[in-house]
């Protein structure tokens, strides 16, 4: 009974990797990109030493004059209230459901056929048991394969609708910049700047921007 005792530890582990899928890509919270908008690229960390109020900053249709105006946005707030991530998110939640959908499936199937060869298996000839066995291990051995083929199909589409966001917010933020005379626009998150001024914070009209932008062409 040696082939049954390892069928019983492959029905687990077989579960093992549904639980782990299951919190991974089924968690309601599919992970945003940690990578900055591209033409926004340092960090200041700290950004409380001024409390003035966040500056509304026109949105001037021509490209002004070259200026030294430099200003920075808050990367993870950009990425929470951006509403073509939040469309994004949902619709990978959507996708997440029905892989887990699937992957659930197949672990159900295969824990059924273990469980069902367990109560069968002491009527069954040495030759049964050891074909069925030989069966049930081709399909733990498929589910395991189709639980890597699920997997990666989650994490290739989690990062195509990250780029395909991050691209869209890219092109509109050197938009506003080129519109409104910005010689530098930084991103907090990156690390490099350990201090930016409370004014130069340009988070707030650049979300309205965006999300202006995201309604209009949606």
């Amino acid at each position: 009974m040696k082939n049954s005792t390892q069928l019983i530890v492959n029905a687990l582990l077989v579960v093992a990797v549904a639980v782990l899928f299951y919190l991974h890509f089924a968690s309601g919270k599919p992970a945003k990109p940690t990578t900055a908008p591209a033409p926004i690229a340092a960090a200041p960390a700290d950004t409380t030493a001024d409390e003035a109020d966040e500056p509304e900053v026109p949105l001037t249709p021509a490209v002004l004059a070259d200026t030294n105006k430099v200003a920075y946005v808050e990367t993870n707030r950009l990425l929470e209230e951006y509403q073509g991530m939040k469309d994004a998110s949902k619709r990978l939640e959507a996708k997440a459901r029905g892989w887990e959908a699937q992957n659930k499936k197949l672990v159900t199937s295969f824990q059924t056929a273990v469980q069902q060869y367990q109560q069968k298996a002491e009527g069954m000839s040495p030759e049964q048991r050891a074909a069925t066995e030989q069966q049930l291990q081709a399909q733990q051995m498929k589910v395991g394969q189709e639980q890597e083929r699920l997997q990666g199909q989650a994490q290739q589409e989690q990062a195509k609708l990250n780029d395909q966001v991050m691209g869209r917010v890219n092109k509109q933020i050197e938009k506003y910049g080129k519109a409104n005379g910005y010689r530098l626009i930084l991103a907090t998150g990156a690390g490099n700047i350990a201090y930016g001024r409370k004014d130069l914070d340009i988070t707030t009209p650049v979300l309205k921007y965006l999300n202006k932008e995201y309604a209009g062409k949606k």
